[in-house]
């Protein structure tokens, strides 16, 4: 096998414009292979970091998303009482209220409109969000009209800085900090007074609500208790499970559409792959004949060109997966399916992505060199040796 695996590469390395060539062809379908999985992962890893283990959520039942539901007062009093709620050192409930609406920002460099997330917070929605950190300026005053940017809003949107005023729902707000919500889908959010922002929008209701459990194994009792208190019409999820179903249909939409393009890519590689390998049994038909006359069995002769191939497939995806980690340095914004507003995310390359890339280069450098390999271990001895 040693001897195999040499001769393999000997020929990889005195071929080398149609090994660089090959391989750079398969290194383009692993980069948009990989980039798409990078960018599913991406978005997937966003919505769920924002999340917080421990944390439930409380949105009207069959409303899909917060910008869909609505909790009115007298239920929202029914569920902040809830005996499973944990705890602050002030022995105050770690509960809170929030109204989510959406406003048009226009983005830099264009002229266009684009939905942003407004979300009405309380006072104690702040220990809810560990992730979120204040960057620069300081937190708004309770009962005043000023708000807080997400530092990704104000990276992509014109008119968010600190000091500017902005202007929706009948009034005038003063942006009077930027925060960091790390990788979260909060960093693309723009924050304000909940009660201030129920009166601007003239929404009796409240969106959801949030709160800490004392215990996470009660999330069980807590969420049977809600969802079948008659009084309420309500759907109780863990807030990691109501993201991750935030980002599940635009992950799957992203997934089927990239990988349906790469199989189309992919046919082109393994075409090139095979008309390689095609031509490498022509142009060594003497060595091949060579080889059989020194007693090397048809199957050794079928594995010394499929590994060459396989060698071509792998060196192709070490260097598009190097290409691809590049991206990571990137982030782009979309919209949100589900609340129908910008988010900003960045491309994932995990373990995961890595071993996917691997196994897909395999299979394209098989089926690319399998027919050639099977040709070149079939031709008799004394064909090979013949000389035109």
């Amino acid at each position: 096998m040693k001897l195999i695996l040499l001769y393999s590469l000997r020929n990889l390395v005195n071929r080398k414009l149609t090994t660089i060539l090959t391989a750079s062809g398969m290194a383009l379908v692993i980069l948009v292979f990989s980039a798409v999985l990078m960018l599913s992962e991406g978005l997937r890893k966003t919505l769920v970091k924002t999340g917080t283990p421990g944390n439930v959520v409380v949105i009207r039942k069959s409303s899909g998303s917060e910008v869909q539901s609505g909790i009115e007062k007298d239920q929202a009093r029914i569920i902040e009482v809830s005996p499973e709620i944990s705890l602050n050192e002030e022995g105050k409930r770690m509960v809170s209220k929030e109204l989510v609406v959406l406003i048009g920002l226009p983005k830099k460099g264009t002229d266009k409109l684009s939905n942003v997330v407004i979300r009405g917070i309380m006072e104690s929605s702040l220990p809810l969000r560990s992730q979120v950190k204040l960057k620069e300026g300081r937190m708004i005053r309770w009962g005043s009209n000023e708000i807080i940017v997400g530092n990704k809003i104000a990276d992509n949107f014109d008119g968010v800085r600190i000091g500017n005023t902005l202007n929706f729902g009948q009034r005038q707000w003063l942006v009077v900090g930027i925060f960091e919500g790390g990788t979260t889908g909060f960093s693309s959010e723009i924050w304000a007074d909940v009660e201030q922002l129920k009166q601007a929008f003239r929404r009796p209701n409240y969106s959801s609500m949030i709160f800490k459990l004392s215990n996470a194994k009660d999330f069980d009792i807590v969420k049977d208790r809600l969802e079948k208190d008659p009084r309420l019409t309500v759907e109780v999820k863990r807030e990691i499970e109501y993201y991750e179903d935030q980002s599940a249909m635009m992950a799957k939409f992203i997934k089927v559409l990239g990988v349906s393009m790469t199989v189309v890519f992919s046919i082109g590689a393994i075409l090139g792959a095979m008309i390689t390998m095609y031509s490498a049994v022509a142009q060594r038909k003497n060595e091949i004949g060579t080889l059989r006359a020194l007693g090397f069995q048809k199957t050794t002769i079928l594995t010394a060109f499929l590994v060459e191939s396989l060698f071509l497939s792998l060196i192709g995806c070490v260097f598009g997966l190097f290409l691809s980690s590049f991206l990571q340095l990137y982030t782009i914004s979309t919209m949100n399916w589900q609340t129908f507003s910008e988010l900003a995310f960045s491309f994932t390359l995990t373990p995961k992505i890595i071993l996917q890339s691997l196994l897909f280069s395999v299979i394209m450098g098989s089926l690319g060199g399998l027919i050639p390999a099977l040709r070149a271990s079939r031709q008799k001895i004394v064909d090979a040796l013949r000389t035109d």
